[in-house]
C-alpha cells in the first residue's frame, strides 16, 4: 500500500509588542479564506491571494493600527512567508518556478517566482496614488519584501500598465497567487528537488 502524501500545511503564531498574528495555511486547498487584519483593503487582497492561488488561508492579526498600518502589514508578510515555508517543507517534487500575468480592467501585472531558498525581490510597480481609501499603497512593497525574505523566494513583480491603484494592486495579488499555485504544484517528473545542485 502506498504511503499517504504529507499534508502541506503551515501554522504560525507571531507575537511582538506591536502585533499579534496567527496564520494557518493549506497549500492543497480550494481557496477558502478567513481574513481579519483590521485593514479592510488588505483583507481583500489576502482573500484574492487565497482564492486565486487555491490556498486555504486563515489569518488573524491585531496590530498597533493607532500608530499606522505598517507593523501589521509587514508582520503578516513575515508570518505568511513562514507558514508557506513550513507547508512546503523540503520542496521535493515541486515545480519551483511559476509565472502569471493578470489583468484588471486597464491594469496588467506580471509576476514570476522561484522558490529557490534565496530571497530576492524586484518590484517594478509604479502606483500613481498614495492611498486606496486609508491604505498606504507603499505598504505593498513592504509586505512582499517581508514575505520573500521569510519564505526564501525570488520574486519579480512587473507592472506592464495601469492607472487605478486598486486595480494595480489587485492584479498584483492575483498574479502572485497564480504564479505561486504553479510553482508549488507537485510534478511526478521531478525527482527530489528541481536543481542541478541537488538541494534548494
Amino acid at each position: 500500500m502506498a504511503a499517504r502524501a504529507r499534508k502541506r500545511n503551515g501554522n504560525v503564531s507571531r507575537k511582538t509588542k506591536e502585533t499579534d498574528i496567527s496564520v494557518r495555511l493549506g497549500v492543497d486547498g480550494s481557496g477558502k479564506a478567513k481574513i481579519d487584519t483590521g485593514i479592510p483593503f488588505f483583507d481583500h487582497m489576502l482573500d484574492s491571494l487565497a482564492r486565486h492561488g487555491f490556498l486555504d488561508l486563515d489569518i488573524r492579526a491585531v496590530g498597533d493600527l493607532e500608530v499606522d498600518q505598517h507593523h501589521t502589514v509587514e508582520d503578516v508578510g513575515l508570518a505568511l512567508g513562514q507558514a508557506l515555508g513550513e507547508a512546503l517543507g523540503d520542496k521535493k517534487g515541486i515545480r519551483r518556478f511559476g509565472e502569471a500575468a493578470c489583468p484588471l480592467d486597464e491594469a496588467l501585472v506580471r509576476v514570476t517566482v522561484d522558490l529557490s531558498g534565496r530571497p530576492f525581490l524586484v518590484y517594478d510597480v509604479d502606483i500613481p496614488q498614495a492611498r486606496v481609501g486609508n491604505f498606504d499603497t507603499e505598504l505593498i512593497h513592504d509586505f512582499l519584501l517581508a514575505f520573500v525574505n521569510q519564505l526564501g523566494m525570488n520574486l519579480h513583480v512587473d507592472m506592464v500598465r495601469g492607472r487605478n491603484a486598486h486595480h494595480i494592486i489587485e492584479a498584483t495579488f492575483k498574479a502572485l497567487a497564480r504564479a505561486l499555485d504553479g510553482a508549488t504544484q507537485v510534478d511526478p517528473r521531478v525527482a527530489g528537488v528541481l536543481s542541478t545542485k541537488g538541494s534548494l
